[in-house]
């Protein structure tokens, strides 16, 4: 018994005295957290989604504390970021609202498949098997792993099997980017009225290839930038690009592409112009 009682006296005195060393190294080595981070994220969505380029709404709102410059939170947009900038006693500049966009018209109609693809219903395990059902390999695979990837109910496959987003729903928060193992959607500016002009193709091969495969391809033929007198468009690898931050929505691309690879997007339609005679 004595042994016993000795035993349970010396391990009580060494817990005691372990936690009395640890209580102390705490205090002196906590990190203290700003109140603000609490505050901050208690108005946030509390989506979670990486949009901001943050890991969730609580880093986010801690790199806000930190610094509020170019900051901004894709789900709740300039009202949350208003509500950030009031516990913060600072300023944010408006931003420009950004929405998602396909780069790929390669439907059926314009784009005749050349097989079939009879596997794993997920565009990441099938890019990585072969290049498509198709003679693009740069085009959409249609499995889907874009609708899967969004949160927020803002993409569904069209009945021509290419992703359509809704701008209504879309937050821009980048899932649909991340999920495309094809690299064809986009983060743009959703211009004013939600008007905006991108190249919807993403094909570097040249000209003559891209057109065998899919009628609507970019053939790298230089004319959109020959004709953008803003300088936004350049055609690199066979493939042109419009800037959005310098594009002003002329429209005049639209009308010299061979091809029609540039989409229009949300625009009224143009007026005839009738002849006098």
């Amino acid at each position: 018994m004595n042994i016993i009682l000795i035993s349970v006296i010396v391990l009580g005195v060494v817990g005691i005295f372990s936690a009395t060393i640890l209580y102390f190294a705490a205090q002196k080595f906590k990190v203290e957290e700003d109140a603000r981070i609490d505050e901050i994220e208690a108005v946030l969505p509390g989506a979670n989604c990486g949009g901001c380029g943050y890991p969730g709404c609580r880093g986010f709102a801690d790199a806000c504390v930190r610094s509020l410059e170019g900051k901004l939170c894709p789900v709740g947009g300039s009202a949350v970021m208003n509500k950030v900038a009031a516990i913060l006693g600072a300023e944010v500049s408006a931003a420009d609202p950004m929405v998602a966009v396909v780069r790929c018209q390669g439907s059926c109609e314009h784009r005749a498949k050349t097989n079939r693809y009879d596997g794993a219903k997920s565009c990441a395990i099938a890019s990585a098997l072969y290049a498509g059902e198709t003679g693009c390999s740069f085009g959409c695979f249609g499995l889907g792993d874009c609708v899967g990837a969004c949160q927020f109910g803002a993409i569904a496959m069209g009945a021509d099997g290419l992703p359509v987003v809704d701008d209504d729903k879309c937050t821009a928060c980048g899932a649909c980017v991340k999920a495309c193992p094809k690299n064809i959607i986009e983060l743009r500016k959703k211009g004013p009225k939600s008007r905006r002009i991108y190249v919807g193709c993403v094909n570097k091969d040249k000209g003559v290839v891209t057109r065998k495969a899919c009628s609507v391809g970019c053939i790298g033929c230089m004319k959109c930038q020959k004709e953008c007198p803003f300088e936004a468009i350049t055609v690199e690898n066979n493939c042109a690009y419009i800037d959005f931050t310098k594009c002003r929505l002329c429209r005049k691309c639209v009308a010299v592409c061979p091809t029609h690879a540039i989409v229009e997007k949300n625009f009224p339609p143009k007026k005839e112009v009738s002849e006098q005679v």
